[in-house]
């Protein structure tokens, strides 16, 4: 029976990896030449390796688990974005992209072991309860969280259920406990303030869904004030992408034609080309869009548009440098495979893979207050394991650079929560901006 039991399971391993080898080599067994004799060997030394480990290994394991990590390992070899997202990291990855979710409305992080606050969202329960920055959750509906992913899938759930948090809060001697209903917290990733008559100042946080509609409702209402609009701050610094629709869309809306981006893949279905089309409203206003390292995929994608097509000055320090594409297709087991399928090319032709966007105007950003100054981080899409190659090279294979997995991104204070003037007045890089545009204005009526 055990011989049996083995038997099948080897035979379901290889229709697996056979399965996701098909899925992912276009037409892998296509072709049953010496290089489709030479997989399935491969494929065989596999399954003998999974029978050995489960039959002599020192401890019992699961056949799903080793699965799961070998096709994890074979998809990260091949780059830094390409990756297995487990049912959970799928759902998240489909809520942030989604724009909504069902929860209390706080930003956490990890901060000296504890669940830490970073602000809350305007407007939700937990805004209206009373939590606020650097409160500490130490317990969920009193069992204790000792890390993000626990607390969140704590803290999320139906709308119109109850859920008790218990924070530790500075000055506060005992705990302080809060019941509240969970609603639905819409992700808002688009966020606009005029920053003196005339001059909008407009942050893109990520490319969600809702991005596009977000945006152009920022627009309308900028230019729908009193004082015709005369500039534009677009900030994309810190805005690690997202949906590449989206960031078509974006580009869009400044652009009345000419190319936005070219993609180029192995096969038809992955090489396009998105044109810009006539806008029945005309911004003709100057634009200035920041960016920084933690600038990345589909904010290049704009930034690269706007500069290629000389309608934005770009201010700020070189962009991350994610010049790929990547596809999530979704397993039958409810886990996604997000894979790579091909580079992205700005207007000119560039390729901004593992180089990133060159800023126009360089500034690196600080605090104007010397006592918060900030420095800029210093890793790129160059220094991840396995990145891309801003082409493909048959010939040789380079060594990476780094062994770090994930770019590390420059964090403004105010990156969530409200916003407001006095805190951009602090902002060297939003400051050089509005001068800019001022100074563009100025020098437009001296030529009239």
């Amino acid at each position: 029976m055990k011989l049996r039991k083995i038997q099948h399971v080897k035979l379901w391993v290889v229709m697996v990896i056979a399965a996701v080898f098909w899925t992912i080599g276009a037409g892998f067994f296509g072709d049953l030449n010496a290089k489709s004799d030479e997989s399935y060997e491969g494929l065989k030394i596999f399954s003998d390796v999974i029978q050995l480990i489960e039959k002599e290994y020192v401890d019992e394991v699961e056949s799903k688990e080793l699965i799961q990590k070998a096709i994890q390992g074979m998809v990260q070899s091949l780059d830094p974005h390409s990756s297995l997202l487990p049912p959970e990291a799928f759902e998240d990855l489909q809520i942030d992209t989604k724009g909504k979710f069902t929860g209390i409305g706080i930003h956490i992080t990890m901060k000296d072991g504890f669940v830490t606050v970073i602000s809350p969202i305007e407007d939700t329960p937990a805004f209206k309860a009373g939590i606020i920055a650097q409160d500490r959750i130490i317990k969920v509906d009193g069992k204790p969280v000792k890390d993000l992913r626990e607390a969140v899938n704590m803290m999320r759930g139906p709308k119109g259920t109850r859920v008790s948090v218990t924070i530790a809060r500075q000055g506060e001697k005992e705990p302080i406990d809060f019941e509240l209903v969970r609603d639905v917290i819409p992700i808002v990733s688009v966020k606009e303030i005029i920053l003196k008559p005339g001059y909008s100042y407009i942050r893109l946080s990520q490319f969600s869904g809702s991005t596009t509609k977000e945006l152009e409702a920022a627009l309308q209402k900028a230019e729908s004030a009193k004082v015709p609009m005369k500039g534009l701050i677009l900030d994309l610094r810190n805005n690690g992408g997202g949906l590449l629709n989206q960031a078509i869309n974006v580009s869009d809306l400044f652009l009345e034609e000419g190319k936005i981006l070219a993609i180029k893949g192995r096969g038809k279905k992955n090489t396009k080309e998105y044109m810009a089309t006539p806008d029945p409203i005309s911004r003709k206003y100057p634009i200035v869009v920041l960016i920084n390292n933690g600038s990345a995929s589909a904010s290049e994608i704009v930034a690269g548009a706007l500069q290629d097509q000389k309608r934005a000055l770009i201010l700020g320090t070189t962009s991350f440098g994610k010049g790929s594409v990547q596809t999530v297709e979704t397993l039958r087991d409810g886990s996604g495979l997000k894979l790579t399928i091909a580079r992205y090319y700005t207007p000119s032709g560039r390729s901004i893979q593992a180089k990133g966007i060159e800023p126009d105007i360089v500034l690196k950003h600080k605090r104007i207050d010397p006592k918060e100054s900030q420095e800029e981080g210093l890793l790129k899409e160059k220094d991840l394991l396995n990145h891309l190659e801003a082409e493909p090279d048959t010939n040789k294979k380079q060594k990476p650079e780094s062994q770090d997995a994930k770019p590390k991104k420059e964090e403004m204070n105010f990156r969530v929560g409200p916003l407001t003037v006095e805190q951009l007045r602090t902002d060297n890089q939003v400051m050089r901006a509005l001068e800019i545009l001022n100074s563009y204005d100025i020098f437009k009526h001296l030529n009239s």
